[in-house]
């Protein structure tokens, strides 16, 4: 998925900043929310390579937290201004309450995250934020999945508006599942001090 984000996210900032020519679809949101819709690109884009980097980083506990928090500000502004891209969207009705609970369970996962690092339960925020990454993974699949169909000739509508859901849904719960795998060790945070109990 990582190798995936890259392309996905600098081609979403670069539509965000009007770089690249957008198509009609996104062409009629942008006219709709102006502010909002190049935040949404912009802010989601830069969350896509931010929250890798946090994860990559995070033996390293400064500069995870300054990542992290970096990835969490375009993650809040990109949830936010996905309700409103989502509502804007002149896909079908399915489609776009896809895109809209996604943004919603995003959002959710973030508070979630951040709830949980202040209260030092380090394993239940990575777990967190594993999840919020599978959701943002969202963004990659459905653009793959849109592609696939459009080459093989299937019908858009459909095949989006399933897209919308599964793009997001599939991977949350796969997330969930191996991160939930019984571990042989599990660490905690206690406020202030890092203590790792042996299981």
């Amino acid at each position: 998925m990582f190798l995936l984000a890259g392309p996905v996210a600098f081609g979403a900032i670069a539509l965000g900043l009007g770089l690249l020519p957008l198509p009609y679809p996104l062409f009629v949101v942008l006219q709709r929310l102006p502010l909002a819709f190049p935040l949404h690109m912009v802010a989601s884009g830069l969350a896509l390579i931010l929250i890798p980097i946090a994860a990559f980083l995070r033996r390293r506990r400064a500069v995870h937290r300054i990542a992290g928090r970096a990835a969490a500000v375009c993650v809040a502004i990109g949830g936010v201004t996905a309700l409103a891209v989502a509502m804007a969207s002149e896909a079908t009705i399915v489609a776009r309450a896809g895109m809209f609970v996604q943004g919603l369970v995003w959002l959710g996962l973030l508070a979630a995250a951040v709830m949980a690092i202040r209260q030092g339960a380090v394993t239940r925020h990575a777990r967190l934020m594993i999840a919020m990454a599978a959701v943002a993974s969202g963004a990659i699949w459905l653009r793959l999945t849109v592609y696939g169909a459009l080459a093989a000739g299937l019908p858009f509508d459909p095949v989006y508006a399933t897209a919308t859901w599964a793009c997001w849904i599939v991977p949350l719960i796969l997330s969930v599942l191996l991160s939930s795998r019984p571990e042989s060790k599990t660490a905690e945070l206690a406020p202030g001090r890092l203590s790792r109990v042996e299981v």
